[in-house]
């Protein structure tokens, strides 16, 4: 750890993090690229004249604000909407879209969907991607990598979240560079005859090949989508279910081409071609051909951004385990991530980036500290033991920033690991020999059906750990600062089983305390929120009254439906609510913190006496003469939920700017929350 420290990488690698920070999150840089490079080679020339002169605390500190100016540097000039060329600075009117297609996304139950590039709006030559979405029909076809596409239709921007700590779509898409959408249907564009060729196109023909060669052996069903998923990349066709059941089983990362497979091809790699070493060289010559056959990998499974990431690491770890040190491992894990950051920047907020590297610098960092604690005799127990320590160090690593992402811990992830783990190094080396065999048209029908009966077996197996919900434990509350906290402590923690020093214990206990006073201030900041909430659900009428940690929900849903609702679940998490009381039927008057919401439902009665200036919820599509109600009510605000019918709503928005009443549709402005 402490070598790490007096790395050199490691503290640019750091500054690069910062920049990229400011950079998103401020857009501080704002200057051409010939401003650009000025600013940095002026920086470059006061670095030099401090290292001449020998002031060396100048020359550190401008050596950090060049890497902090070069992390604001790379993401502004990656920023494709800073381009004047962007397709957004062009008017679609009446203009022809030419947009190819990049990565088929996973089709919802209306549209199938893509991702792709603006590449020419009418004559113009333009940057810039976008989704597009196409509507599904019955005659209607999912168009492939590398496809060209005209149509007709205005950009629109990403819907922000409807309702309070929903998953935010806008931000995930605006962190890969996309800042609109488009919706067409089937009938209302145009395919190009022919396609643009790319890596890309050429990934997808090759997985396209593989896919009907194994239909053709027999590979079916759900069987066929997790060969695809641990494979090919491609994890579209996996059913909604048996996500659900590998994510409770703490096994969900099993399903996405990552640091986990590439990393289990590595070792697999280096046993098959460890002869080799005893050739002059032999050492050398081994790293190339592992790194060339990870980097084929990587183009078979579509070198999609989880995949890169992971080959790119291991292709360092590839390199550092050549010399057969920890300490060359951890330096080149480092390397790795700087030149993944200097290369693509945004890789710096994607969760499978943070999980990837996480685990792996805790495996290397923790796990033969964890082996030295007991010597198995047998082989057979030692390898379990060796398992059973990586499966632990990763854990630890990943446990902080998967309890800020997922809100869950699955008790029997370490159950899951000590038998999914090797069952998907079998799956990885036969799968790949299985798909070799049917691309020649020479796989033996008894190997199919045994490859089948693994992949069901681990499926089952999976299925079964998903049914032990009382080892499941949901809906956990972590913040940002106790996710910053819990990695002090454990940085600290490291520290300290190597030094076992009094200065790094009394450091550990200091942060330990500050993790747990942030445990006390959060529990009693719950015992403020006091909160009344119109939620936004399609035809449906939700109301939430939180008062201190205390939800009461109206509703008009099923009552099984209500309770596994995701904007509950969101809400209840990110509200940290204690307890939540569900209650079917909508009553007419909502009394709130010395406020009256007055709700006027699909019968429309509002003749109430002595009620006055108050806020007003329509739900349901009530048959009112809205303009009556105001002269009667006289109210200071109405709500419509989603509930009403859009033309209703349309004319309620017209009648109130008329009667210049503040109005709120939570359609368009989101949820409505009063404090």
């Amino acid at each position: 750890m402490k070598r790490l420290l007096y790395f050199l990488p490691t503290h640019f690698t750091l500054c690069l993090i910062v920049g990229i920070v400011i950079q998103f999150f401020y857009k501080v840089w704002s200057f051409s690229f010939t401003q650009s490079i000025t600013f940095l080679f002026l920086i470059l020339i006061l670095l030099l004249a401090f290292k001449q002169y020998k002031k060396q605390f100048l020359f550190t500190l401008t050596s950090w604000l060049l890497f902090v100016t070069v992390g604001m540097f790379v993401v502004f000039s990656q920023d494709v909407s800073n381009k004047k060329n962007h397709y957004s600075r062009f008017s679609v009117n009446d203009s022809l879209v030419t947009f190819q297609i990049s990565k088929v996304l996973k089709n919802n139950l209306y549209y199938h969907k893509y991702l792709g590039s603006v590449i020419q709006v009418g004559s113009r030559k333009t940057v810039g991607n976008i989704v597009l979405n196409v509507q599904k029909e019955n005659t209607s076809k999912q168009e492939n990598v590398g496809a060209v596409i005209l149509f007709q239709s205005d950009f629109v921007e990403v819907q922000k979240p409807l309702n309070p700590y929903q998953f935010n779509y806008k931000k995930y898409l605006e962190k890969q560079g996309v800042y609109h959408q488009v919706f067409l249907r089937n009938t209302s564009f145009l395919k190009s005859k022919s396609s643009i060729n790319s890596v890309y196109k050429i990934a997808d023909d090759i997985r396209n090949t593989i896919e009907i060669a194994l239909i053709k052996n027999g590979f079916d069903g759900e069987e066929l989508a997790v060969i695809k998923a641990l494979i090919l990349g491609q994890r579209s066709d996996i059913s909604k279910e048996l996500l659900q059941e590998y994510t409770k089983a703490g096994a969900i990362h099993i399903l996405a081409v990552s640091g986990l497979h590439v990393g289990i091809i590595l070792l697999i790699l280096s046993f098959v071609f460890k002869p080799i070493e005893r050739l002059k060289n032999g050492k050398v010559f081994k790293t190339i051909i592992i790194v060339f056959l990870l980097w084929s990998f990587a183009i078979i499974a579509g070198l999609s951004a989880s995949v890169v990431r992971a080959v790119t690491m291991f292709t360092a770890v590839a390199i550092g385990m050549s010399f057969q040190r920890k300490t060359f491992v951890l330096h080149s894990l480092i390397s790795s991530m700087f030149v993944l950051l200097l290369v693509k920047p945004m890789f710096l907020f994607d969760v499978g980036f943070q999980l990837s590297y996480l685990a792996v610098f805790s495996i290397v960092i923790l796990q033969s500290k964890f082996e030295k604690l007991w010597n198995p005799t047998w082989k057979i127990t030692n390898k379990f033991w060796q398992l059973f320590t990586v499966s632990v160090a990763a854990q630890i690593g990943v446990l902080p920033i998967s309890l800020f992402y997922f809100h869950q811990f699955p008790g029997l992830f370490m159950l899951s690991n000590l038998v999914i783990i090797p069952v998907i190094g079998i799956i990885l080396i036969s799968g790949i020999l299985v798909i070799i065999l049917s691309l020649v048209n020479v796989l033996p029908s008894f190997i199919a059906q045994v490859y089948n009966f693994i992949i069901w077996c681990m499926n089952t197996f999976v299925s079964w750990i998903s049914l032990q919900e009382s080892f499941l434990i949901t809906e956990i509350s972590f913040s940002f600062t106790k996710l910053l906290l819990a990695y002090a402590c454990l940085a600290i923690g490291i520290v300290y089983l190597e030094k076992k020093s009094y200065k790094s214990l009394t450091v550990l206990l200091v942060f330990v305390l500050a993790f747990q006073f942030n445990l006390f201030y959060e529990k009693s900041e719950l015992g403020s929120t006091n909160e009344f909430i119109v939620f936004n659900k399609s035809r449906q009428t939700i109301i939430g009254k939180n008062m201190k940690g205390n939800l009461k929900i109206y509703h008009d849903l099923d009552a099984i439906k209500i309770r596994n609702l995701g904007l509950i679940k969101d809400y209840k998490i990110g509200a940290k609510v204690k307890e939540v009381e569900i209650e079917r039927n909508t009553p007419n008057i909502i009394d709130f913190m010395n406020q009256r919401i007055f709700v006027i439902d699909s019968l429309g009665v509002y003749q109430v006496n002595n009620l006055k200036e108050v806020t007003v919820l329509l739900i349901q599509s009530p048959k009112i003469n809205l303009e009556r109600m105001i002269k009667v009510l006289k109210p200071k605000l109405i709500i419509a939920d989603a509930s009403n019918y859009k033309s209703q709503v349309v004319n309620w928005k017209y009648i109130c700017d008329k009667y210049a009443i503040p109005f709120h549709y939570t359609a368009t402005d989101g949820a409505f929350v009063l404090k």
